[in-house]
Order: structure tokens, then sequence, then C-alpha cells
């Protein structure tokens, strides 16, 4: 070849590198299929991944979401620690979709970087696939973009799309939410994967990360990368029960934000902040910035992942169903008339 010649690699992108990259990260992929391999008929390598319901399902009605994991990724690469964004990604997208009570069936990633680096993204694939494995679905396909002068150096981007099912009738039976609810409620591990572009401005300095870490009794890097939760197991446990009116996932926005989701106008979800336990990282974040009460429940989770509004009677079947599937359920709150000029969603004492 004529060396005055271009090739898209002079141009940045490394076709024969990408290649090798899908072929590297195969049996990674593959090890989500596990238990879902008569319902794969083609996935990686091929144009588009096939996925057959079966005939298990009465009704089926397809539940999607899709997202992403915010400037939380600027914390993973900033410590070279990629081995758990993969596993925030699938969270984000998978709890969203639980909360209509539904099966996880596949998922889907998308990676951009300016130039792909195997041994960082092996690893964004490993906790992808490992997020899937703890969700219940198959990682399916996806998409790694080379794209240079669009991201600086060792800079990469995700998105992902998940997919699950669930039948008609179980959307239909659910009960309109009613004044004597309870609400109840699963743990976060931590700060999951909203909020981090005030996280990372509390934090910036190195003598605020010594110091947060001294308190913590770990290095700063581990609480703030602590991958958020993946409810799959518990949330398919209850999900027939017909005392359950309406479940949140309490993401960006923080619990006022998405309960609110779910209440009808005349009805306000009162929550008990002395009901649970708050990690200490969000003190933390709330003395250093310093920030106030109501906007940190404005914006981050405060120990709550997963809320479920219950009818009275149906709590302890309920509390009972989690505890089986190895949740550690509290009640946190109630469904009360919202009085005039009230809000939808209360936190009592904030």
């Amino acid at each position: 070849m004529n060396e005055d010649r271009l090739t898209y690699r002079d141009a940045g992108v490394d076709v024969e590198l990408g290649e090798g990259f899908v072929q590297a990260i195969a049996q990674i992929v593959k090890s989500t299929h596990v238990g879902q391999s008569d319902r794969i008929l083609k996935g990686t390598g091929d144009f588009a991944g096939l996925f057959r319901l079966g005939g298990e399902y009465e009704d089926p009605v397809l539940v999607s979401g899709a997202d992403g994991v915010g400037t939380k990724l600027l914390l993973a690469q900033e410590f070279g620690r990629h081995d758990s964004i993969g596993v925030d990604l699938v969270a984000m997208c998978v709890n969203d979709i639980l909360t209509m009570g539904a099966e996880p069936l596949f998922f889907l990633d998308y990676i951009a970087t300016g130039k792909i680096n195997q041994h960082v993204l092996k690893a964004v694939v490993s906790g992808i696939a490992l997020g899937c494995r703890e969700a219940g679905c198959a990682l399916l396909g996806g998409e790694t973009a080379e794209m240079p002068n669009m991201y600086e150096p060792g800079v990469y981007d995700v998105a992902g799309f998940a997919v699950g099912v669930v039948e008609r009738k179980n959307l239909d039976n659910r009960t309109p939410v009613k004044t004597g609810d309870a609400i109840l409620a699963l743990s976060s591990s931590g700060i999951h994967s909203n909020g981090y572009s005030l996280v990372r401005k509390i934090f910036e300095s190195k003598e605020t990360r010594d110091e947060a870490g001294q308190r913590l009794g770990v290095p700063i890097e581990d609480v703030l990368l602590e991958p958020t939760r993946i409810y799959t197991k518990g949330v398919l446990s209850v999900r027939r029960d017909e005392g359950i009116s309406d479940i949140a996932h309490i993401t960006g926005g923080g619990i006022p934000g998405n309960v609110n989701r779910v209440m009808p106008d005349e009805l306000q979800a009162k929550f008990y902040p002395e009901k649970w336990v708050m990690p200490e990282i969000f003190s933390l974040i709330q003395e250093f910035g310093p920030v106030d009460s109501a906007e940190m429940y404005h914006i981050f989770n405060m120990g709550l992942g997963f809320v479920f509004l219950v009818r009275p009677e149906r709590v302890e079947s309920v509390l009972e169903c989690l505890k089986t599937a190895g949740e550690r359920p509290t009640v946190v709150g109630e469904v009360v008339r919202k009085p005039k000029g009230g809000h939808s969603v209360v936190i009592e004492g904030i």
C-alpha cells in the first residue's frame, strides 16, 4: 500500500482493535446467558439480538427502560476503578422496570470512547455482566464506539437499555393508592448513581477526602463507588401481591421527586426518617457541603433505594415475602389525606 494513503487507523479508529475487543468479551457476555439459552436465538456478534418470549405468558407486556450513571463515571475514571460502574448501569435501568413488576429479560449496553483501551473496557463489561447476573437478565448485545476527538484520552461514557416482561393482569390487579397505605422500603447501598455532580464538588480536595475516609474507616473511593443495589429478587417475590398499590425506585430527585410520581393529587406520602438507618456518607455530604436537609432529600435516596405502597391488611405478608427473598424491609411511613396547599410527599421534621 502507498504510504501516502490515509487509513481509518490514521484518523484514530482501529477496526481490528474493535473486533478484537468483541472477541475478548465474548465469554463474559455468555456468562449472562446461563439459564436463558432456550430464549436467546442470536446474540453478541450478530447485527441484532433475538430473544424468544415463549408460551409461558398469557398476555405479555414488554417493559423497557434506559439510563446511564451520570458523573459517577468521572470518579471511576479518576480513581482508575472500572469494575463496578457496569453494575450501576444495569441497576439504574433494571430497577426502573422492576417498578412495573416486570421480570428483567435482557440488557443492551452502549460504550463510547476516544480510543479503545481493552483492559479498561473489559473491566466495564465485566461489571455489566455481573449486574446482569444479579438482575437475572441476559446481556444480549450492545455497541462499543471508538470516536476520536469526541472524548479526551482515558474518557469513556456508557448507557444501558433494559427490557422486561409482565403479565397484563398483574398490571391491572394493582389497587389504587389509598389513605392508610403503609410505606415499606428496601435499603440502598449508599449514594447509588445520583447527585454526583454535587458529591464531586464537595469531595474535590484531597484534605476533604482524607478526612471523610478517616471518619468512615475506609477509603472514600470505596464508599463513593459502591455500586447501586439491584432489587430483582425482592420485587419479583411480591409482584403478584394484590395488596401492593404502587412501587417507586428512588433515583434522581430523591424521595419526594420519585414517590410523587405515584401519588394521587388528594393524598400525601409521609416519611418518618427515624424509622430507617441512613448511611453515614449522607451525614458527611451534608456536613462538608454544607447542604440543607431539604436539599439532601431532594437529591439523594438518603438510605432508601426502593419503596412499596401497601394496603394495611397486606403489610405483614409483604414484609415476610421480602424477608424470605433476603431483604430487610422497613415500614418507613404512611399515606394520609393531603392538607390544603400541602405537598404530595413530606419528610417529617424536614
